[in-house]
């Protein structure tokens, strides 16, 4: 009893204003109320309900395999525009309220990355007052960027901003640029940091028993759940149909086209076919190219801002915006990084693992996914149901935003029956990220808080 009355603490201390002074007082009673969820997590709303941070829409591209795919000939900002975009109509939002735009982006130089997307908010019709900025926390940035700007709103900087998501590994493939400094020959872990992600995959798999039978299967499973998900039209709800080329190698004609599916999904990926695959980054080692996250070009934006001005706007809200945890783990087992965040997430929301319903983890390679799956004792009901990275990408800026997107429009589709969220991956060099979501509805119009009887507490002259 005192371990749930202590959660419901500090689910509410989530719940109130900044600037609160009257609900500083923790040790106040607690009233329990029903919760149309229907989980043991329910908890009266106290005023701080209005401040919540709030995702309002969240879309993203189709995730095309680099190089050959069907973005190959596409410009990144030709990825990220339509997004954002996308979100100033579905919603109706006046772009000029937008206080700020932060972009997830890993491979590209700083400097242009920064100028190219400052030129797509342009393309898609943002004014020169709307800033933009770009974050890179390698494969947790497109999250990144949405906690940025989650905290930022919290804090009140604006009430309303964008955060985003962009990779093409088709113009940015991974590649070191210059020397390394000589000094990381004194420093183990220093040098770790500049393993090839496929050897720390093997490092996984070797140190927790992760067996290539596991892999492949997690692999597998992967693809059927996105070839479902596509065939059942799951995705139709977050992915927005870009307008671009193909242009022919040879003859060099373009034609123009409109991608609106991930064109990396195979649905008759078997055990039997992966087997035949040779390890890559080890002799006799376990991770191939068909049990590890595809190498994509895509984009992703979520939109967010204060629950206070979605409801006087009129917006439904799709997701409400948590808690968010960046952790440091060994960059040799980089891949352990969810394992460590995830715990530490849901626990900062004042939640358990059971009382999440949905978890989208980054599938960067199948040995950490699916360590980090068995370390906590995850359903496998309940995690990337509509598959992963393995058979839809990971375009590393992008994948943290198209995660949220792909786990918000879910846990819409399950409702009362899906109330938290999280979304998780691994980070090179050794790191992890995690955020809890909460899904829109269950406390849209104080639908939680008890209902208020007629009383006889306020005098006359004010009634």
């Amino acid at each position: 009893m005192e371990k749930a009355i202590n959660r419901q603490k500090v689910l509410l201390n989530h719940l109130q204003p900044i600037s609160s002074a009257v609900l500083e007082n923790h040790d106040a009673p607690l009233s329990a109320s029903i919760c149309l969820a229907g989980d043991s997590s329910s908890y009266q709303r106290a005023s701080g309900y209005a401040d919540d941070v709030v995702v309002v829409a969240a879309c993203r591209t189709p995730l095309c395999k680099s190089k050959r795919g069907s973005f190959k000939d596409t410009h990144p900002d030709d990825l990220l525009a339509p997004v954002l975009k996308a979100l100033i109509e579905k919603t109706n939002i006046n772009p000029h309220e937008i206080g700020d735009i932060v972009v997830g982006t890993v491979l590209a130089p700083g400097s242009q990355r920064a100028s190219e997307c400052r030129m797509a908010a342009f393309y898609a019709g943002f004014p020169e007052t709307v800033p933009i900025r770009t974050v890179n926390r390698q494969c947790s940035s497109g999250l990144q960027a949405v906690a940025d700007v989650a905290a930022a709103i919290k804090a009140g900087f604006y009430d309303i901003g964008i955060g985003a998501g962009l990779e093409s590994m088709t113009v940015n493939p991974m590649a070191w640029e210059g020397s390394v400094n000589p000094r990381v020959k004194d420093f183990l872990q220093a040098q770790d940091c500049l393993l090839p992600m496929g050897v720390t995959s093997e490092n996984v798999a070797h140190r927790f028993g992760v067996t290539r039978q596991e892999q492949d299967q997690a692999a597998v499973e992967s693809h059927r759940r996105a070839a479902a998900a596509t065939a059942s039209g799951k995705f139709k709800d977050e992915i927005i149909p870009i307008n671009t080329k193909i242009v022919d190698p040879k003859s060099g004609d373009e034609k123009p086209v409109t991608i609106s599916v991930d064109d990396g999904i195979r649905p008759n990926t078997s055990i039997s076919d992966l087997a035949k695959l040779k390890a890559v980054f080890k002799k006799d080692g376990t991770t191939t190219a068909g049990n590890s996250s595809q190498v994509s070009d895509g984009a992703g934006a979520v939109l967010l801002m204060k629950r206070s001005v979605a409801m006087q706007k009129r917006l439904p809200v799709l997701g409400v915006f948590r808690t968010f945890v960046a952790v440091g783990v060994d960059p040799a087992i980089m891949g352990v990084g969810p394992a460590v965040a995830i715990p530490a997430a849901v626990n900062a929301a004042g939640l358990e693992l059971d009382d999440i319903d949905l978890f989208e983890i980054n599938e960067a390679f199948a040995s950490q996914f699916v360590y980090c799956c068995k370390k906590l004792n995850l359903n496998p009901e309940n995690v990337n149901v509509n598959g992963g990275a393995m058979a839809l990408g990971h375009p590393l800026g992008a994948t943290g935003a198209r995660c949220v997107a792909t786990l918000l429009h879910e846990m819409k589709r399950r409702g009362k029956d899906c109330r938290f969220g999280v979304v998780s991956m691994c980070i090179g060099t050794g790191m992890g990220a995690a955020a809890v979501f909460e899904r829109g509805d269950v406390v849209d119009d104080l639908c939680n808080a008890r209902k208020v009887e007629a009383n006889a507490f306020l005098s006359s002259d004010v009634q």
